[in-house]
């Protein structure tokens, strides 16, 4: 039996191919729980886009952290989006900014911020942070965990 508040998801439960481009993707969202100062986090520790100038692959390890107002991220939508960026070339920033801006758009939630830890590429990391405003007090808002790059060190 489907449940009727579900109705309108098409990625979850179904064969999805990952979109060409984050521009093609859909980020689907559900009806939020009725809890407060919940703080929902994902984690893409294997993200990937191209360069746009040399097409060079970069990695990054991206923290999304969100506070949902009356919708939350479906997650099935979510990976396929940010798969969607594997072939796409943009800058860090750029991505970043993509990722944080869609989300924004779909869900509309009371507070997000974005952590993009950048791998090394010609010797230099680059770690992206976007953050809609101050976070809500009295919420739970761990550290992303994610220190800053040494190398082998």
């Amino acid at each position: 039996m489907t449940d009727e508040r579900y109705a309108g998801l098409h990625a979850l439960g179904a064969k999805s191919a990952i979109p060409e481009s984050p521009d093609l993707a859909i980020l689907e969202r559900v009806a939020a729980p009725d809890q407060k100062n919940l703080v929902i986090r994902f984690t893409s520790p294997e993200f990937t886009s191209l360069c746009p100038i040399t097409k060079q692959p970069d990695f990054a390890h991206i923290v999304i952290d969100y506070i949902p107002d009356a919708w939350i991220i479906e997650s099935k939508s979510l990976k396929l989006f940010l798969n969607s960026f594997r072939n796409y070339g943009a800058f860090h920033e750029t991505c970043t900014a993509t990722i944080a801006e869609r989300v924004v758009a779909a869900v509309a939630p009371v507070w997000l911020r974005i952590g993009a830890y950048w791998y090394p590429r010609g010797g230099i990391p680059i770690d992206v942070f976007w953050q809609t405003g101050v976070p809500p007090e009295g919420i739970f808002l761990p550290d992303q965990g994610i220190g800053p790059y040494r190398g082998r060190g």
